[in-house]
């Protein structure tokens, strides 16, 4: 059986169940390796674990609102597991030690990311330097969408041969109610976050209920540093009427999802935007900022959603062309289930697991 060590930051609930499925693959025995349970200052709601794990010493700094992990005692985890192949999650130091532990004691590399080629445009060019050299190093690579591919291709790497999507992905079935009822004519879902513009969102929704000549109904689910900003807000304008949820328990998102018609994503940069896959799988249609992974994969112009840039008037009518289009509401919401069927944690699990057996061979 194929030993395979997995060096990431933390959990995280739409990795949990994926990392369950290696699990249970008899090719394969993996190891997660996190350099933190959890990361300082954000609640995370993790399914239970039913794989091998190790959690280091906690070991970071903070910078720019990122922390970075120094965990060197990964050295001596990964001597005592002795892995065939290692697979790390990003660029901190814990995992570049991971991918110095490989070459030194010559075994296989694969770097995975959920980056793409546009999310990492203004790297510095020794950052770019890093990953040229890692991924000079490495036998496979995985990411998590197209992007992830043009990001890998623009580095030289033969993705036709070498690169394996282990896609970001929800349980699609506990999202899914069917054609219900809906209250709440706006979800927003998302930490509460200048970088998710939860703001925007509320002024999207009163220019859309000036235009409506009626209340609109929106559903702000998160927490973050903005939420006192947000409920001041709301509480000023006119014409929308909110409920703020507060943090959404892994239990209670495909209820709250299904409460609502139009899914909201103002974000100024997501790789990816897990939340769309919630929101795709729930029925919504999306209106999204161009800045995000998914576009183009999950979230297509005039097929599921409008892709529209920081354009409050452009929001606003695209709002108020759903909602008062039952119809066009309903293809939308169709097209996002049915785009979002293929991404399932069991072809994320055959992704990264192919991966692996894919690097041992070359």
């Amino acid at each position: 059986m194929l030993k395979v060590v997995e060096i990431t930051n933390n959990p995280v609930p739409y990795r949990v169940p994926i990392y369950n499925r290696i699990a249970q693959d008899s090719r394969l025995h993996m190891t997660h390796i996190f350099s933190i349970i959890q990361e300082p200052g954000r609640f995370t709601d993790l399914p239970s674990f039913e794989f091998e794990h190790v959690v280091l010493k906690p070991s970071y700094r903070s910078s720019n609102g990122h922390n970075v992990h120094n965990n060197p005692d990964v050295f001596g985890v990964l001597r005592q597991l002795d892995p065939d192949v290692v697979i790390t999650d990003g660029f901190n130091p814990t995992s570049l030690y991971g991918f110095l532990y490989a070459r030194l004691f010559r075994k296989k590399h694969v770097p995975m990311t959920d980056g793409t080629f546009d999310s990492e445009l203004a790297l510095s060019w020794k950052h770019k330097l890093v990953r040229r050299l890692v991924y000079a190093g490495s036998q496979a690579f995985i990411g998590a969408s197209e992007g992830s591919r043009a990001l890998y291709a623009s580095y030289g790497i033969d993705v036709q041969r070498h690169f394996f999507q282990s896609h970001l992905c929800v349980d699609n079935a506990r999202f899914d109610f069917g054609n219900n009822s809906r209250s709440f004519d706006v979800v927003f879902c998302s930490r509460l976050v200048d970088g998710k513009r939860p703001l925007f969102a509320v002024e999207v929704c009163a220019l859309a209920a000036v235009r409506l000549g009626r209340p609109v109904k929106a559903l702000f689910v998160g927490a973050g540093p903005l939420e006192g900003a947000l409920r001041e807000r709301l509480a000023q304008v006119t014409g929308v009427e909110a409920s703020v949820h507060g943090f959404g328990m892994q239990a209670e998102l495909p209820a709250l999802y299904n409460q609502g018609k139009v899914f909201l994503f103002p974000t100024v940069g997501d790789v990816w935007g897990v939340v769309i896959n919630e929101a795709c799988a729930s029925g919504l249609a999306i209106i999204s900022t161009p800045y995000a992974g998914v576009i183009g994969e999950l979230v297509l112009e005039g097929e599921n959603g409008y892709v529209i840039d920081f354009d409050l008037e452009r929001w606003a009518s695209a709002l108020v062309t759903l909602l008062k289009d039952e119809k066009l509401l309903a293809r939308f919401g169709q097209r996002s289930r049915e785009l979002v069927q293929s991404y399932t944690y069991d072809a994320a699990a055959q992704g990264l697991a192919g991966a692996a057996l894919h690097a041992i061979h070359r």
